[in-house]
């Protein structure tokens, strides 16, 4: 199938997902997460009427996008893969949110490339719910003392929270995962009332449970792409 084919087979699930759950369409972000695929493959994404992407690399996305954005007038571009701190000059003139920021220790270095931006830098607080190896905060202690730290930073602003659920195809620990980020959001949003309400979760394997728990983002690549090329 197409890439215009498997967005109209993904926004179908979706859809079928939120008459389920109770929840309407629009509260929903679709984005198409181009990692290891070419422009071409951004360009068919876009006709088709996409409108947010996510990388995972800073360098590969600079290729891929660098000098390339004016004929996509209206894309946001996300970054969603680990942000390495010599990497953060060049992803803050790139990217229009963070959503790995995964450690408090980052934050300076956010706030200090993007010191005199006319707007803040949206990012998100990645939140570990899956397995060891994945990265993010393991506690609310360490995440709200991020939190607080973000919130004195003029030049950033918390959009809400990331997830990589556990690598398995099993219902329940899925559901357990994203219930687990849903409590934590609702915790930072009653002692930061200024951060955002956004809860990026669910990928290809398990976007109609995120979108059944509360997702407002999900983050599919290989159902709209297909496999790595």
């Amino acid at each position: 199938m197409s890439i215009a084919g498997n967005i109209a087979q993904t926004e179908e699930c979706i859809l079928n997902a939120c008459l389920r759950s109770g929840r309407r369409r629009e509260e929903i972000c679709l984005m198409g997460v181009t990692k290891f695929h070419p422009l071409q493959a951004v360009t068919e994404a876009w006709n088709a009427g996409l409108r947010c992407f996510g990388e995972s690399r800073v360098q590969e996305a600079a290729e891929k996008f660098s000098g390339k954005r004016a004929g996509y007038e209206g894309m946001e571009l996300h970054l969603i893969g680990s942000l390495q701190r010599n990497k953060v000059k060049a992803a803050v003139s790139l990217f229009d949110c963070i959503q790995s920021v995964d450690r408090e220790s980052l934050i300076p270095e956010l706030a200090k490339q993007t010191a005199g931006r006319e707007f803040p830098l949206p990012v998100l607080l990645e939140y570990r719910t899956g397995e060891d190896s994945k990265s993010g905060f393991t506690g609310t202690d360490d995440l709200f003392k991020a939190a607080d730290l973000l919130c004195s930073c003029p030049s950033l602003r918390i959009r809400g929270l990331m997830t990589m659920a556990p690598n398995t195809s099993e219902e329940k620990p899925l559901r357990l995962a994203f219930r687990q980020l849903m409590k934590v959001r609702e915790e930072l949003i009653k002692r930061f009332p200024q951060a955002g309400s956004c809860i990026s979760m669910g990928m290809s394997g398990d976007f109609e449970i995120a979108v059944e728990e509360g997702s407002t983002l999900l983050r599919i690549g290989s159902a709209i792409f297909g496999e790595k090329a």
